[in-house]
């Protein structure tokens, strides 16, 4: 018999897509940043691309903080991201030396663990039988922050200087005050008698998990490349910091209309054909643009924005569909891998461009990233509404 669903429930996914983009705008300064922190302390792309790593570092306890969430329930936890997280990305500019810029990043990593582990679980029980379109918004509202956050930042900057925008710290304070008002009587146990072992959740999901974690890794060489160093591949190019942030924000915005057309496309056509159709468009595309120039070169970020950001919904959706009734602990797992492959792979960017030069490592970033689409065709994907029967 087949398992019915309640209805999208709009209000709450737009409330959750809501506290990810006031969370997320903070963890995204760190590219824009950059220049800054270089010009500062004098590092070079390999330590730059290190600052990136030591945010992922807390990532390692994904999985056990899922399995907490499935089982306690970490309200308070997605209550105090914004704040948690604004507070120390507020403070970058007043760091007096790497270690410190080090210490606060991991705070950092730590805040975005807590939220982003049960989060997108919660946006799965309540968009019925669209969770395509459920985390097309959830993840929207991450994108957003990373379209406006880059815009943000450098305007605090030139406005007040690096060391001294730390004010902005203020609007995450309030928004995390605010919510606890808007999320004190939303549920956040899902799975409260959940007795099974990491191990046995990644045996059990090994299917979907490995190669959906060997495509996380090759597409993690384009994300890193763009989100990381687009800013400073742009002022290489241009000399331009304006240019620079605002080609970041384009990237994102790109990413935010891949996010919801993808993400909704995927309920009806199918994850697997849309996930195929983004590892094939956003490497070409990628490097399309190390060769252009001009108004083409920003057509093609763009279209390298919407392909490679749109594939994390879809992804996000088959993690929870297989499992009927969603799981923080699958999620953990899941985050856990894409996050250790990330800051792994930002250090290898930052390396290479040191080595080779920002332009050749785009290229190769290129490269790598058509190494994923095999990896789609071996998927095996266990749809929620014919997992109960």
């Amino acid at each position: 018999m087949t398992k019915v669903h309640p209805p999208f429930q709009t209000g709450k996914v737009l409330l959750l897509s809501f506290c990810h983009f006031i969370h997320d705008i903070y963890s995204s300064f760190l590219a824009p940043l950059l220049p800054f922190i270089i010009e500062k302390f004098g590092l070079s792309f390999t330590q730059a691309g290190f600052l990136s790593t030591i945010m992922q570092i807390p990532a390692l306890a994904n999985p056990y903080i899922g399995k907490l969430a499935d089982r306690r329930g970490i309200r308070f936890f997605i209550i105090l991201a914004p704040m948690l997280t604004a507070v120390p990305m507020s403070l970058l500019g007043l760091a007096p030396s790497y270690g410190v810029l080090l210490i606060l990043l991991f705070f950092t990593g730590i805040s975005v663990s807590l939220f982003h582990v049960p989060a997108p679980v919660l946006v799965y029980r309540v968009s019925g039988d669209k969770t395509g379109r459920g985390m097309s918004f959830y993840m929207t509202g991450g994108e957003l922050a990373r379209t406006l956050g880059p815009i943000s930042i450098i305007a605090a900057v030139s406005l007040l200087g690096f060391e001294n925008y730390y004010p902005v710290m203020i609007v995450g304070i309030i928004a995390s005050v605010l919510m606890f008002f808007a999320f004190r009587d939303m549920p956040t146990i899902t799975r409260p008698k959940e007795k099974s072992s990491l191990r046995g959740t990644v045996k059990d999901m090994w299917p979907l998990l490995g190669p959906l974690s060997a495509i996380v890794v090759v597409r993690g060489f384009m994300h890193a490349c763009l989100s990381a160093f687009l800013p400073l591949y742009i002022i290489e190019k241009s000399g331009d910091l304006w240019l620079a942030g605002i080609a970041l924000s384009l990237f994102e915005a790109a990413g935010v209309v891949g996010i919801l057309t993808v993400g909704n496309l995927s309920d009806r056509f199918g994850r697997k054909r849309l996930l195929s159709f983004c590892l094939v468009v956003a490497p070409i595309s990628l490097l399309l643009f190390t060769q252009a120039s001009g108004a083409t070169q920003f057509v093609l970020l763009l279209l390298t924005g919407f392909s490679l950001l749109s594939t994390t919904p879809v992804m996000l959706a088959m993690i929870q569909e297989y499992n009927s009734d969603g799981s923080s602990t699958a999620n953990g797992i899941f985050m856990m891998i894409s996050f250790i492959a990330r800051s792994a792979v930002v250090v290898l960017v930052g390396f290479s461009a040191d080595l080779i030069g920002l332009e050749q490592t785009y290229l190769l970033c290129g490269l790598i990233g058509l190494a994923g689409i095999p990896f789609v065709l071996t998927l095996r994907i266990t749809n929620r509404t014919s997992s109960s029967g």
